[in-house]
C-alpha cells in the first residue's frame, strides 16, 4: 500500500487507468454507440475519462473515502478489512461522480431518447456499480496492488539499500 504522496499518486494513476479502460469499454458495450466508433474517438474518451477520474480520485473521493474508512468502527488490525472498506468507499464515490461523465458520453452518442436526466443517471449508476464493484474487488484491486508492490515498492527498497 502507498505510504507517501508520490506513491499515493502512482497507485491512484495505476488504479484509475485500469478502471477507466475497462469501464469505458463496458459502457460502450452496454449503451451502444448508435453508429461506428473510431479509434481516435475511443482514445480521446479514454484520455478524458482518465484525467477526470484521476482528478476526482485525488481531490474528492480519495480523501473522503480514507477519512470515512478510518472513522468507521471495524477491526482495522486486519489489512483485508481496510482494503475491502476502502475499495467499497472508493467505488461508491467514483461511480457516483463518473456516472455523470458516462451520462454525458451516452448523451453525446445517443441522446436521451425521451428519458429524464435523473432516470438516465440512476440507470447508468446502477449498471456502473454492478460492474465496478466486483471488478475492483476481484480483478483490478489485487492486480494493481501486485504491480504496485512489484514495480514501485520494489524499486523503493532497492534504492534505499
Amino acid at each position: 500500500m502507498p505510504s507517501t504522496r508520490k506513491e499515493n499518486l502512482q497507485f491512484g494513476m495505476m488504479m484509475c487507468l485500469g478502471m477507466v479502460i475497462v469501464m469505458t469499454f463496458y459502457n460502450l458495450l452496454m449503451n451502444g454507440s448508435g453508429g461506428p466508433i473510431y479509434i481516435k474517438e475511443i482514445a480521446l474518451e479514454l484520455l478524458i475519462g482518465f484525467i477526470i477520474a484521476l482528478l476526482i480520485e485525488i481531490c474528492i473521493v480519495g480523501p473522503c473515502a480514507k477519512k470515512l474508512v478510518f472513522t468507521l468502527p471495524f477491526d482495522k488490525s486486519k489489512k483485508v478489512n481496510i482494503i475491502i472498506a476502502m475499495a467499497t468507499a472508493m467505488v461508491i464515490g467514483m461511480v457516483f461522480f463518473m456516472s455523470f461523465y458516462g451520462m454525458a458520453i451516452t448523451y453525446f452518442h445517443n441522446g436521451l431518447h425521451g428519458e429524464s436526466f435523473v432516470s438516465m443517471y440512476f440507470k447508468i449508476f446502477i449498471k456502473n456499480f454492478i460492474m465496478a464493484y466486483p471488478l475492483q474487488l476481484i480483478i483490478m484491486g489485487p492486480l494493481v496492488r501486485f504491480l504496485f508492490g512489484k514495480f514501485v515498492l520494489k524499486k523503493k527498497s532497492v534504492n534505499v539499500a
